[in-house]
C-alpha cells in the first residue's frame, strides 16, 4: 500500500472535517446570535469548544460509519473509493455552503462513499443505510419539528401570566447553555463521522484492525471540526437565524433544547449519524409554527428541503464520477 495515498485520504478527510466545521457552524450558534443572546465571536467559541468536547465522548456513530456503509478491499483500489468519497462529499459542501444552503454534512458523507463504493463495485451494506441512516434521516425533522412545537406551547403556558420582558431577558441567557447544548451535539455526531472515515481508511490500508477509534485519531478529528466552526459559516447562519423565521429568545432556547436532545438520543442510543442541519432547521421551523403558520417562511424552507432532498444523490454521483476518473488515471 501506498504510505503517500494513506497520508492523502487521511489529509482530505481532515478537510472534510474543517468545511463541516465551518459549514454547520451555524447550527449551534444561529439562533443565539440571531436574538442577541451571544455576539458572534463568543458564540463560535463556545461552538468550538463544544464541538470539541462532543466528538471525544462517544465512538458509537464512528463505528456506524466506519463499518456499516461499505466495506472497499485492502487495496488501493480501496483507498481510492474511500477518497473519491470524500472528495464528492466536500464538493456538495462548499457548492450550498456559497449558496448558503444548510444541508447536511452527515448525508453529503454517506451519499459520497455511497455513490464511490457503487462505482468501485464492492459491498455496500444496504440493510445498515436503511436502519440507520435512511429511517432516522426522515423520522429526526419530524421529532424535531413535533417536540420543538409542543415545548414551545408548553414554555407559553408556564409563562402566559409572566412580564413578557422578563420572560426574554431570562431565556436569552438560557440560550447560552441551549447553544452549548447544541454544539455538544454537533460534535458528538459530525466529528464522529469523520472519525469512522479515518479509521475505514486506516483499515483498508492494513494499518488498524477492529471499530475502536485511536486518539490520535479522536483529537486530529475533534480539532479539524473545531477549527472549521470557529471560522464561521455566515451565508448559512443568516438563513437559519432569519430567513426561515424571525426568532426570539425563547423559541431559539426551545430550538436549541429540542434538537440538542434528539442529537444525543440518536448518537449514544441508536448510534445512527442523523443530520445535526436537518434536526435544527426542523426545530426552527416547529417553534416558528406556534406563532402562526405563515409567520414560517415556507419557500426558504421549502428550498432547504430540497438541499436535504438532493444531497445523497448529488453527491453520490459526484464521489461516482470522481472514482471513474481517478480510476482511469491511475490505470
Amino acid at each position: 500500500m501506498d504510505l503517500a495515498l494513506v497520508i492523502a485520504v487521511v489529509v482530505i478527510a481532515l478537510a472534510f472535517d474543517y468545511t463541516n466545521g465551518f459549514h454547520d457552524a451555524a447550527n449551534a450558534i444561529a439562533t443565539s446570535v440571531s436574538t442577541r443572546a451571544l455576539t458572534p465571536k463568543i458564540a463560535l467559541l463556545l461552538a468550538a469548544v463544544l464541538n470539541l468536547a462532543g466528538a471525544l465522548v462517544s465512538e458509537g456513530v464512528a463505528s456506524t460509519i466506519g463499518s456499516g456503509i461499505i466495506t472497499p478491499p485492502e487495496t488501493e483500489h480501496g483507498m481510492v473509493i474511500v477518497l473519491s468519497g470524500l472528495l464528492g462529499a466536500i464538493t456538495w459542501n462548499l457548492i450550498t455552503w456559497w449558496l448558503g444552503l444548510p444541508s447536511s454534512s452527515s448525508h453529503a458523507l454517506i451519499g459520497g462513499l455511497i455513490g464511490a463504493g457503487i462505482a468501485g463495485a464492492v459491498t455496500v451494506h444496504w440493510s445498515v443505510i436503511i436502519g440507520k441512516v435512511l429511517v432516522p434521516m426522515v423520522i429526526s425533522p419530524l421529532i424535531g419539528f413535533g417536540l420543538a412545537y409542543g415545548v414551545m406551547v408548553g414554555i407559553s403556558w408556564l409563562f402566559r401570566r409572566a412580564s413578557p420582558h422578563r420572560v426574554q431577558r431570562g431565556f436569552r441567557t438560557g440560550q447560552s447553555f441551549s447553544a452549548a447544548a447544541l454544539a455538544f451535539g454537533h460534535g458528538l455526531q459530525d466529528a464522529q463521522k469523520t472519525m469512522g472515515v479515518i479509521v475505514l481508511a486506516l483499515t483498508t490500508a492494513g494499518l488498524h484492525s477492529g471499530h475502536d477509534v485511536p486518539l490520535w485519531v479522536k483529537l486530529a478529528a475533534a480539532g479539524a471540526i473545531s477549527l472549521g466552526t470557529y471560522s464561521g459559516g455566515w451565508r448559512i447562519m443568516r438563513t437559519l437565524g432569519r430567513r426561515v423565521i424571525k426568532l426570539d429568545p425563547v423559541r431559539g432556547f426551545a430550538a436549541d433544547s429540542t434538537a440538542s436532545g434528539v442529537l444525543y438520543v440518536m448518537a449514544l442510543g441508536l448510534q445512527a449519524p442523523v443530520s445535526t442541519t436537518h434536526t435544527i432547521s426542523s426545530a426552527i421551523m416547529g417553534v416558528g409554527a406556534t406563532r402562526r403558520l405563515s409567520a414560517v417562511r415556507w419557500g426558504v424552507a421549502g428550498n432547504i428541503v430540497s438541499a436535504w432532498v438532493l444531497t445523497s444523490p448529488a453527491t453520490a454521483i459526484i464521489a461516482g464520477l470522481v472514482y471513474l476518473v481517478a480510476s482511469l488515471w491511475l490505470g
